[in-house]
């Protein structure tokens, strides 16, 4: 049983204070978290906390008084957590957990309460951490295969590198947002006109920019140059519509309640992993087996070759850039979820590692697209057992230059003659 609980508070005075310089970030935000943590009525050097929300995340160690400040870019919910395995020995966090769900009220400074106590802690082994990162490696990977082999099937159609698919992902996510919300339409409802407006956007972009372009025969760095701005451009359309805040999709902070083993999964987490499994094999079998798809394949391929035998590469094109609005929408959605929270750059902030798994894969292809994503995602989550979560990319990216290094056409690209 728990002994000598003491409430360890954080107060304003620690915004008042002038803690050491090593504890404290993000001094140049307006909204600010602190606090004072105390056992025993002893301050608590070298406690980490940490602070994440909103795609933001910061870390700073208590001072010698036991005080801390955190400051954050925007006036939302974030999640504090006190770092147990920097407790002394023989205190752990008692009632209420170790991470606090928080959010300011009418002042820009906001104080957390955490209780402490005597006890014994409870670790996770490494064997359990891995298999918990391989599993939500897993989810996110087939999530990023959504948006990536859309990316794919269009640059292996026009050659194009389109950085406005990243404002595709996010449209997906807004959509729903607004007549899930905003209009409190039944959720269902929400998501399927969500989706269809995002294959709507595809044939827009193609039928007013890129058809224009490419009949123009402008080159692909032009194209690539265009599809920049268009980024830009939807990106701060959606920035002054939707404001910069972050939102939150109805049932996205769901509980981590089902359980296999030592991995703790919600029910938003197996619906997310199962759609991206039933959607990835019907794209398959659209590939595989259909005459669409087949003659898509084709035109990626080699467009002047199925010109000649009779396809239609133009109404390919249409197809495939329906197609790829469409599954970008859906990763939009499925990201909103898993982030949690809607943004207005939440596509951007995932492009690089669509690109990386696009490169990673194969360009061109959507199966080197499926694999890469699902290598990239294994390694955003596991390299987080040995990296601050604010580094987790790093080691995907770092795969993708070894793997290009010794293979530079990707996983499963084919060689091809330069010159």
């Amino acid at each position: 049983m728990l002994v000598g609980l003491l409430f360890a508070f954080l107060t304003l005075s620690a915004f008042n204070a002038s803690p050491a310089h090593a504890d404290e970030v993000g001094t140049e935000y307006d909204y600010t978290f602190v606090g004072n943590v105390q056992f025993d009525q002893e301050p608590l050097e070298g406690v980490e906390i940490t602070v994440s929300g909103n795609g933001y995340t910061a870390t700073v160690a208590t001072d010698a008084d036991g005080k801390w400040k955190i400051g954050v870019p925007e006036k939302a919910s974030y999640k504090i957590t006190l770092d147990e395995d920097t407790l002394p020995k023989g205190v752990v966090v008692a009632k209420g957990g170790a991470t606090i769900e928080a959010e300011f009220a009418l002042t820009a400074t906001k104080a957390v309460n955490f209780f402490l106590g005597e006890g014994q802690r409870v670790t996770t082994s490494f064997f359990d951490q891995f298999v918990q990162r391989v599993v939500n490696g897993l989810n996110f990977g087939l999530l990023l295969a959504l948006a990536a082999i859309g990316v794919s099937l269009i640059f292996g159609t026009t050659g194009l590198s389109n950085f406005a698919h990243a404002e595709m992902i996010t449209f997906g996510a807004l959509m729903t947002l607004t007549f899930g919300v905003d209009l409190a339409w039944p959720l269902w409802i929400a998501i399927i006109i969500a989706l269809v407006l995002s294959a709507g956007l595809g044939w827009t972009l193609d039928a007013m920019i890129w058809k224009p372009l490419r009949r123009k025969g402008v080159g692909i760095i032009q194209l690539m140059i265009v599809s920049i701005g268009l980024s830009l451009a939807l990106r701060y359309v959606y920035q002054f519509f939707y404001g910069g805040a972050t939102q939150q999709l109805p049932g996205a902070t769901l509980p981590s309640d089902i359980r296999f083993g030592a991995v703790a999964l919600s029910w938003v987490d197996v619906a997310s992993m199962i759609i991206c499994v039933v959607v990835l094999l019907g794209v398959a079998y659209f590939l595989l087996r259909t005459r669409i798809g087949k003659a898509t394949r084709a035109v990626s391929d080699n467009p002047s070759l199925a010109s000649a035998s009779g396809i239609d590469v133009d109404r390919v094109i249409r197809i495939v850039w329906v197609l790829g609005g469409l599954l970008a929408g859906l990763s939009g959605i499925l990201y909103a979820y898993a982030r949690p929270g809607v943004s207005w750059d939440m596509g951007f902030q995932i492009l690089l590692l669509v690109f990386a798994a696009v490169t990673l894969g194969g360009l061109g292809t959507a199966f080197g697209a499926l694999v890469g994503s699902i290598i990239v995602g294994l390694f955003t989550e596991l390299t987080t057992l040995w990296l601050p979560s604010d580094l987790k990319y790093v080691g995907a990216l770092i795969v993708l230059i070894l793997i290009l290094l010794f293979r530079p056409q990707g996983i499963l690209g084919r060689k091809e003659r330069i010159g």
